[in-house]
């Protein structure tokens, strides 16, 4: 619900701060007085698009602020999760136009985009006049507006599902065909390959021992002549001359009183240090004895599997892993007709269901219109429209997650003359009624929503204007309507009412707007009834209106 709209600087609004009720709010006044401005500047805190000159003449900047009170399970809160911004139980909009044409949004008082006040805008204000394009007249919403009338919600929640589903398969399908023929383009080439590396079957760090061994033998006739020669000497030299010292300081050791325990140890040390020496030297005079065959059987296979690795592309040591994702691949080729098989059957039974589902809710679509053809036909009698035809057309279309069904209000003002959009065929104070008779049989169907009317009686008086305001009177008696009105039937049917006011103060034209008492209201509403000369009989002509 709007609670309240502050106004500041804008076009001929020097400040204005107005707090609204729930219930009819009525705004009326003379032409010109500035009620368009209101709705105007409504819009403008909205994000709505609107007039390009904004700010009043000679301030630095306009600024509106609009405060409505959102209940617990209101939409608007999913639109503050879903940006970012603090969700409050009352939503502060707030707008600045700079003289420059800069504008400037906060949403309980964070910065905010356009884009993200015009979503909170669809959840919190709805608007009807003679040249609204965003609410009953744009076809594009007609199928949303005859769902929730229908209570559909649960039968296109599951159509979405199933078209999801339906849309997951038809992915997976694809992808499983892109795969396959890229696969079956270089079938050759894989075969080919794997048969190769296969072959060769190289193994991880093996290109690295290869290296090494190769290495290691071409150097071996130049350093094996030396390491023979550290052999001997190690063997027949050092230690054999180190074991004689050994034995003959041994044997006169218990004649030295001690002194050469020291020495005859670390011989012994030396000893052993000599035969392992000896053994490592050896070791490698054994690695070092090769056939020229083995060097050039370990050089081919080096250079094979470096050559592998060019042609591929990868590291020597990756070629095992290589192998493996082609050997995948062709296993994907030799399966892929039963995986494309069992895909299609699922894709095939993914549609089926749709198909199912979506013919269910367009069923469920032409039921809900035929009520609603119905309900219409019934609230435009009182309405002075009793020969128009009221119809929800509907037609098939592209499958989508919504369903199959394109739906369209349609009307035909006179028996016999043909029917189309509420907006092409039916004149101005007929597409007022039109609208205001397919709101009120649509007005369960919304949550929370402001509803505005501007001058949706235009065209209209008497007994028809009557009507019009009782059908007012009863929308708000779930929630908040605002009406901007020429019409004494309508404003009489008012829970509130403003008038709105123009008056020159220093040859600038400024708006006022004031709530009027009880009595206020009587005047207000002989004066729409007589004109400027209010007689008695006026004021007991609206009394007799106020009280009807």
């Amino acid at each position: 619900m709007l609670r309240s709209l502050d106004i500041r600087d804008m076009l001929i609004i020097e400040h204005l701060a107005l707090e609204f009720q729930p219930g009819l709010n009525v705004l009326t006044g003379e032409t010109g007085a500035g009620k368009s401005i209101l709705l105007d500047s409504l819009g403008f805190v909205l994000g709505w698009r609107g007039r390009a000159e904004l700010v009043r003449k000679g301030a630095a900047q306009g600024e509106v602020q609009a405060v409505f009170e959102l209940p617990p399970e209101h939409p608007a809160r999913a639109v503050l999760h879903e940006a970012g911004l603090p969700d409050e139980d009352d939503l502060i909009l707030r707008r600045v136009n700079a003289r420059d044409g800069r504008k400037t949004a906060w949403a309980n008082d964070r910065r905010c985009s356009g884009d993200v006040l015009r979503r909170l805008a669809a959840t919190l204000v709805e608007l009807h006049g003679q040249h609204d394009d965003r609410g009953l007249l744009n076809p594009k919403g007609h199928r949303d507006l005859l769902d929730v009338y229908g209570g559909l919600a649960p039968m296109r929640a599951q159509v979405r599902q199933v078209w999801r589903r339906a849309q997951e398969r038809r992915k997976s399908l694809a992808e499983a065909q892109t795969a396959l023929q890229t696969v079956r383009e270089e079938e050759e080439f894989l075969r080919h390959s794997v048969a190769e590396l296969d072959a060769l079957d190289p193994q991880p760090g093996e290109e690295a021992e290869l290296d090494k061994n190769r290495r290691l033998m071409q150097g071996a006739e130049r350093i094996r002549e030396d390491i023979a020669k550290a052999q001997e000497a190690i063997s027949d030299g050092a230690e054999a001359r180190a074991g004689d010292a050994l034995r003959w300081l041994e044997a006169v050791n218990d004649k030295a009183e001690g002194q050469l325990d020291g020495a005859i140890a670390a011989l012994g040390r030396a000893l052993v240090e000599l035969d392992e020496a000896g053994a490592g030297v050896a070791a490698c005079l054994a690695r070092l004895s090769f056939s020229p065959l083995e060097l050039e059987t370990t050089e081919e296979r080096l250079f094979a599997i470096r050559a592998l690795a060019r042609k591929h592309n990868v590291l020597p040591d990756d070629l095992a892993g290589f192998a493996a994702e082609l050997r995948a691949k062709l296993d994907a080729l030799d399966q892929g007709d039963a995986e494309l098989g069992a895909l299609e059957a699922d894709l095939a039974q993914a549609e089926a269901a749709y198909a199912k589902a979506a013919d269910k809710l367009g069923a469920a679509r032409i039921k809900a219109a035929k009520r609603l053809d119905k309900a219409v036909t019934a609230e435009l009698a009182p309405l002075k429209m009793d020969r128009a035809v009221f119809t929800t057309e509907i037609a098939a279309t592209e499958p989508g997650p919504s369903g199959q069904d394109e739906v369209i209000f349609t009307v035909a003002t006179n028996p016999g003359a043909p029917s189309g959009p509420l907006a092409k065929i039916a004149s101005g104070g007929e597409l007022s009624r039109f609208l205001l008779a397919l709101k009120v049989c649509l007005t369960g169907a919304e949550s929370g929503l402001t509803l505005i009317f501007d001058e949706i009686d235009r065209g209209v008086g008497g007994a028809t204007a009557d009507a019009v305001g009782r059908r007012l009177m009863q929308l708000a008696q779930s929630g908040q309507v605002l009406v901007v009105t020429h019409s004494p039937q309508v404003a009489a049917r008012g829970a509130h009412h403003w008038v709105v006011e123009k008056r020159v103060e220093k040859e600038q034209a400024l708006t006022s707007v004031t709530h009027l008492s009880q009595k206020d209201r009587i005047d207000e509403i002989a004066r729409m009834l007589s004109g400027d000369k209010i007689t008695d009989q006026a004021r007991a002509a609206a009394e007799v209106l106020m009280a009807g």
